[in-house]
């Protein structure tokens, strides 16, 4: 008996140091700044349809600095790649130093999935991104509401968590939401180190959330 009141102690504790360094981890991450002595590498996020096309529009506005890109995509998403090969290829007639790469992970939630299996497949999709992000070590997770983020800036908060690397979270809220945060949207909004909205109501209703107007 006192055995397992000592393992249940044990356990107890972690878990406070876990959310007392999660605490530290998300408050101070507005004051990291990658990139101050060299190129930023940054993992995006595409997702299938116009959060692909919203991403890349959002790329466009980085520098050849945010280098190497390293973009995940469903295993299941056939026109993502496609696109991301366009673009890129674009971008390398202004910047010989164009690095990018193309990952894939399982889909978190397919469309019409039931709430209840989008937690298995989630976990699946986590047991890929952790040992893709702890291989990658992005400086930046760049995402805008697409399933596949959240184990992805889960990985990346572990990074921060174990004292490993700093990985700053950026959330894009999709254009197309208005009143209300998209579900992705209200699961990153605690954890995010910037949460941008492009709908003043947004802003009024999320305080954290930053408004620029439409940026895509």
């Amino acid at each position: 008996m006192a055995f397992l009141v000592e393992v249940v102690f044990a356990v107890l504790i972690l878990c406070l140091l876990i959310i007392i360094r999660l605490y530290i981890v998300v408050k101070t991450g507005s004051k990291y700044q990658p990139g101050a002595k060299g190129p930023v590498a940054v993992l995006v996020v595409a997702g299938s349809g116009g959060h692909t096309s919203e991403i890349l529009r959002l790329m466009e506005g980085l520098s050849a600095g945010y280098r190497p890109r390293h973009y995940v995509i469903a295993d299941t998403d056939r026109m993502s790649e496609e696109k991301i090969c366009t673009f890129e290829s674009s971008k390398q007639h202004s910047d010989s130093e164009s690095q990018f790469t193309i990952c894939r992970i399982p889909r978190s939630r397919e469309v019409h999935q039931s709430w209840s299996s989008s937690v298995i497949s989630t976990l699946n999709a986590l047991r890929y991104s952790l040992p893709l992000v702890f291989r990658l070590r992005p400086d930046m997770v760049l995402c805008n509401g697409p399933g596949t983020c959240v184990p992805l800036c889960v990985a990346g908060l572990l990074l921060g968590i174990l004292g490993m690397k700093k990985v700053l979270i950026v959330y894009v809220e999709s254009i197309c939401r208005v009143q209300t945060l998209s579900l992705t949207g209200k699961i990153l909004y605690p954890i995010s180190d910037y949460f941008f909205v492009q709908w003043s109501p947004l802003r009024d209703k999320y305080p954290k959330s930053i408004f620029l107007g439409r940026i895509v």
